[in-house]
């Protein structure tokens, strides 16, 4: 059977994988988004369900003014004696640590600081019993490039043994997502060098011993799309894991540049989760099979069907969906489900969205070139300034919004985008009712933005290029986000948004 990649489309970095038994957990990169570390489920590496977070309180996870595309970095998930680890990087705090939890639903541990520098950590738990922290060199302090290791005390974090520089890599740029492996007693490390951009590339080396040393493999790299017209880029980043049928698989990260002819490479989803098969040869080195495509063979992996995509949120839980995020950790008294149950109610802080801190905003990841997303907002704002809306958002300088507020004291509908120091609201209308329906239509080009009066016609406003969302224009490592906000632009304001219900169709 076939399946797609990627298997977890949009803004899904740094995958790390992990099983027990028939049952297959993946973690990913959040960046500045809370919380923190999406986990997901699936029994055929294919099908995959978000069943939470693994950082889901302001004690595990601070991100008070975390810049765009700082915050948690490629963490790493394993399973050893009963428990699940989380290992990650907070950039913004410029520490690590680690989480654990005996069910990967959570709740999850309060952190376990590391005395070790660098990004990316990653752990290997011994067949002996020894437990091994990998990670980059000290990003901060000149140490020499490559990957460092040491012995690591799992219940403690303290390290039992010196930290060493144990493999250089290849000669590309930026070696870094170590993962180390010790199948059938020779150690295998996989890393990522070149940078997480088109040159990003996958190598390994192996040993017999933890501390090495390594030898390349012989076809490094093992995993490249680099000079080449594949529709996914930047593929790296890999973790392996082995099916209940023996084979073995990776998952990594890539990117999909919008299908958009003479228009120059842009990427806007952010990057993603893609799976491919691997091999085992009988020199014992493993071999990735290239190149990837949308379409794969699913060889022995018995893949379920693709469940219905959930295309409306009605707001009538008691909490949010694992799927919204918010920016930087949220302020309690920013929102509600309920104020008025069954909608999600914002209220407008001082703070927006060109700041960088915490303003009133849920948000979901773009997953998809082609989609249609609208919400109901209800909304009776009297003082100039207050608005909220709907917006597109790549980071604090690089956003568009369809929204209604108070303008030149009047109530108005329009369209503004941010991008980078240009702003300019495009089009506005005078609206006098309350409720209104927000939209974005969205294809490989172009956001298009309209509204309607609940039981009326539709009325388009105006588009934004979906290249200006870009991370080749608004550079980072995140991807584009459909958000719902308020805001008093200045000063707290005095009326709630009451959203009824969102839409993201495809």
């Amino acid at each position: 059977m076939k399946y797609t990649n990627p298997v977890i489309p949009g803004f899904h970095p740094d995958p790390s994988i992990c099983n027990v038994g028939e049952d297959f957990y993946l973690v990913t990169s959040s960046f500045e988004y809370f919380p923190g570390v999406p986990i997901f489920h699936s029994k055929d590496l294919v099908n995959w369900k978000q069943i939470g977070h693994c950082l889901t309180r302001e004690s595990q996870l601070s991100l008070h003014q975390a810049k765009s595309s700082l915050g948690i970095f490629a963490p790493t998930i394993r399973y050893n004696n009963g428990r699940f680890y989380m290992i990650t990087t907070n950039m913004t705090s410029k520490k690590n640590f680690f989480v654990w939890a005996e069910n990967p639903e959570g709740p999850w541990s309060e952190p376990i600081f590391l005395d070790w520098p660098g990004i990316d950590p990653s752990l290997l738990f011994d067949e002996d019993g020894k437990v091994y922290l990998s990670g980059t060199q000290d990003i901060f302090s000149g140490e020499p490039m490559g990957i460092y290791q040491a012995e690591i005390d799992i219940e403690t974090g303290k390290l039992l043994s010196e930290r060493r520089l144990i493999w250089e890599g290849m000669g590309g740029a930026h070696p870094e997502g170590p993962h180390l492996y010790n199948i059938n007693g020779t150690y295998y490390l996989v890393i990522a060098e070149g940078g997480t951009e088109y040159g990003h590339m996958v190598t390994m080396a192996r040993s017999q011993q933890p501390f090495g040393p390594f030898e390349g493999h012989p076809n490094n790299p093992v995993l490249t799309h680099r000079s080449s017209a594949s529709p996914i880029q930047a593929t790296g980043h890999a973790d392996f894991i082995q099916y209940t049928d023996g084979s073995w698989w990776t998952v990594f990260l890539g990117i999909r540049p919008a299908p958009v002819r003479f228009s120059g490479k842009h990427h806007h989803l952010g990057r993603e989760t893609f799976l491919a098969p691997v091999e085992w040869k009988e020199d014992g080195w493993p071999s990735i099979s290239t190149p990837v495509e949308l379409e794969m063979d699913g060889k022995s992996l018995q893949i379920e069907g693709r469940k219905a995509w959930l295309e409306k949120d009605d707001f009538d839980h008691e909490t949010l969906d694992f799927s919204w995020s918010f920016l930087r950790n949220p302020k309690k008294e920013s929102w509600s489900l309920s104020e008025r149950p069954g909608y999600l109610t914002l209220y407008g802080s001082s703070v927006c969205l060109d700041d960088v801190d915490s303003p009133s905003f849920i948000g979901r990841r773009q997953q998809h070139f082609e989609c249609n997303i609208s919400t109901l907002l209800e909304f009776s704002p009297t003082e100039e300034g207050e608005e909220a809306g709907l917006t597109v958002f790549m980071n604090d300088r690089f956003h568009y919004e369809i929204a209604m507020g108070i303008r030149d004291e009047v109530k108005k509908v329009f369209v503004r985008r941010r991008v980078g120091s240009l702003w300019k609201v495009e089009i506005e209308h005078e609206y006098e009712q309350d409720s209104i329906i927000l939209s974005v239509q969205a294809d490989a080009k172009n956001y298009t933005f309209s509204y309607q009066s609940p039981g009326g016609d539709s009325i388009t406003m105006g588009t934004g290029e979906c290249s200006l969302l870009s991370t080749e224009v608004a550079g980072g490592f995140t991807g584009v986000f459909f958000g719902l906000y308020a805001t008093g632009n200045g000063r707290r304001s005095t009326a709630p948004a009451y959203f009824d219900w969102f839409e993201y169709r495809l």
